[in-house]
């Protein structure tokens, strides 16, 4: 149907009557500099449990520092594409910093975790190829197969059974396996060395989308590939994002040489962008150094995940398996999750209802997400907000 002022509006109406309609919520100020887990909106200061800021890096005085030293010599702007004159000094240290903090060959920078994924995905896989994807992958991921023009397959979340079959169907077609490490909805993980098994006697790409994974899961925060044991031979191509643990922007894709310097030829999101400002790159540099010497920061958000965990559990809150930051609050409908959310923002936390097409059908939730800048109280204050909310809508009387 032709798209029209009139259609648009009818579009945007069936969507506020389904209650899906979004809404953008503007942060007015970050209140306390020494609490990093609070933010001002509509005049109120409210405990964050948004965030993906997973290591409460994204205030850090070494990032702002960085950035505003950065500033004075490069500039604000690059002014063009990395392959034009837009790749500064900047760039090139942090990809040698991404590449040995991977343990790959190489890194490249781009300007989003989304582009990084339109960049590989249309790189690997072409017209008469295959592409399969987790059913709950990163819209990015399913966008980049469909720049492609592939043929694309999506088998059933974490199934990597059935990922197999799917290849035994057709293993001279298919070109690339793809897959978030640690899903950002759900906060569980791929079976990535069943999938990698799969990948390699097809002799196909398996690319990993660790974006939420990163800085955060492994000792030495290296993401999911360093969780379950996998190299880079298991897993050949990694995409990471530097605006999550990091708490800066960006995003890069790591792997061998070869790989990197096919994308720098043929991947037209990195080819036809503006080069990212060098003062963020130096952001991303000082993020990676705090976040390998202060390891603290991930035992202190493992300390506060199980707490968040055992609390909920107490109170009887619908949580799933997730032993990550990434903590759903499933409640189904799109009235109950709004009404929650809008119910603990009365209670003094910021968390956010998440409703379809982000999460499938009957699944809405509230997405409470968990940082090391947050303390023990106010993780014990929201479960207990949480529980006064799901008690309420369950018709039960609050405790």
């Amino acid at each position: 149907m032709k798209r029209t002022a009139h259609t648009l509006d009818a579009a945007l109406r069936q969507l506020e009557a389904a209650q899906l309609r979004r809404a953008r919520t503007t942060i007015e100020a970050f209140p306390m500099p020494g609490d990093r887990a609070l933010v001002r909106v509509g005049g109120r200061t409210l405990i964050d449990f948004s965030s993906n800021d997973y290591l409460g890096l994204a205030r850090h005085p070494a990032l702002t520092h960085a950035m505003r030293e950065s500033a004075t010599l490069a500039g604000a702007g690059t002014g063009a594409s990395h392959l034009v004159s837009g790749h500064g000094l900047e760039h090139e240290r942090l990809e040698e910093e991404l590449a040995a903090f991977t343990q790959r060959e190489r890194a490249l920078l781009f300007s989003t975790g989304y582009m990084a994924n339109l960049a590989v995905m249309s790189a690997l896989a072409g017209r008469g190829e295959r592409a399969l994807l987790d059913r709950l992958s990163h819209a990015s991921l399913l966008d980049g197969a469909l720049l492609a023009g592939a043929t694309l397959k999506r088998y059933p979340h974490a199934d990597a059974v059935a990922a197999a079959e799917l290849i035994d169907k057709h293993p001279e077609r298919t070109a690339v396996i793809a897959t978030d490490g640690l899903f950002s909805m759900d906060g569980d993980l791929a079976p990535l060395g069943d999938l990698s098994r799969a990948a390699r006697a097809a002799q196909a790409w398996l690319v990993v989308d660790d974006a939420h994974g990163l800085g955060v899961l492994g000792a030495h925060g290296r993401g999911t590939l360093e969780l379950l044991e996998l190299g880079s031979d298991d897993v050949p191509v990694l995409m990471g994002t530097l605006g999550k643990a990091f708490g800066s922007f960006g995003a890069f894709v790591a792997g061998k040489g070869e790989l990197i310097e096919y994308l720098v030829q043929k991947a037209r999101p990195y080819i036809y962008t503006t080069a990212l400002p060098q003062p963020v790159a130096a952001a991303s540099r000082a993020a990676l150094k705090v976040s390998q010497a202060e390891g603290w920061r991930r035992e202190r958000l493992r300390t506060l995940i199980e707490r968040f965990r055992s609390h909920a559990r107490q109170m009887q809150l619908p949580v799933g398996a997730s032993h990550t930051p990434i903590q759903p609050v499933v409640l189904g409908s799109e009235a109950a999750v709004l009404e929650a959310s809008q119910e603990l923002e009365s209670r003094g936390f910021w968390v956010v209802a998440i409703r379809p097409p982000t999460v499938p059908r009957g699944s809405a939730r509230l997405r409470v997400t968990l940082s090391a800048a947050h303390t023990e109280a106010q993780v014990d204050r929201l479960v207990e907000a949480l529980a006064v909310c799901c008690r309420r809508l369950a018709g039960k009387p609050a405790a």
